[in-house]
């Protein structure tokens, strides 16, 4: 298993060693060991989630009240996404930015999204399957969302998404200036107080 750290920092791509042979394939897609070595302190994984999306749909930009924040493992089982971590965290040296990892049933390849970062994938095929383990259980009235179309944040789907498509919720979430001026958005201090927080007592 390979672990890069994206370029927005909280942000992983875990690529696994797959062994194939006549039969089909195995590998380990998630491991706690090494992806708590690589980020600092084990994650308590608390919720496992699955969507499944046609080829277009967009889901997210989505994140929770923070801190608890809801930080998130995702892959996909079946088809193929380009999934997106933001950061959304004000004060963050890359604050508005995003980097991007193609998820699919060929790399098996997952993503690592920390707490206090935005988070997004179009479905780059019909029946994509993504599975998610998060670290905090679902709670409504904590979940946010803002444009994923926001020009500003610039967001870039492959021509093989074809024409976004997107829920009511999602057409309607706030553009990330005005979800900063709502004060929605966490910071980047209270996100590295948090991080520490969670470093410190893993090392106890």
């Amino acid at each position: 298993m390979q672990i890069r750290e994206l370029s927005v920092r909280g942000a992983w791509e875990i690529t696994p060693q797959k062994h194939g042979d006549d039969r089909g394939v195995f590998l380990e897609w998630y491991r706690f060991d090494r992806l708590a070595e690589a980020v600092g302190h084990p994650i308590d994984l608390r919720q496992a989630n699955t969507s499944v999306s046609k080829r277009g749909v967009v889901r997210g930009i989505h994140f929770a009240d923070f801190p608890i924040g809801q930080a998130k493992y995702v892959t996909v089982t079946h088809g193929a996404v380009l999934d997106f971590a933001i950061d959304i965290r004000i004060g963050s040296p890359t604050f508005g930015r995003w980097d991007a990892v193609r998820l699919d049933d060929v790399d098996r390849r997952a993503i690592y999204i920390a707490e206090g970062l935005g988070h997004a994938f179009v479905a780059l095929s019909d029946d994509a399957v993504v599975s998610y383990l998060v670290t905090d259980v679902y709670n409504p009235t904590a979940e946010h969302a803002i444009d994923p179309l926001d020009p500003v944040i610039g967001l870039q789907f492959p021509a093989e998404a074809g024409e976004p498509l997107l829920s009511p919720k999602d057409l309607a979430a706030p553009t990330l200036a005005e979800a900063e001026a709502q004060g929605l958005l966490p910071t980047w201090d209270a996100a590295l107080a948090y991080y520490a927080s969670l470093d410190a007592k893993s090392a106890r």
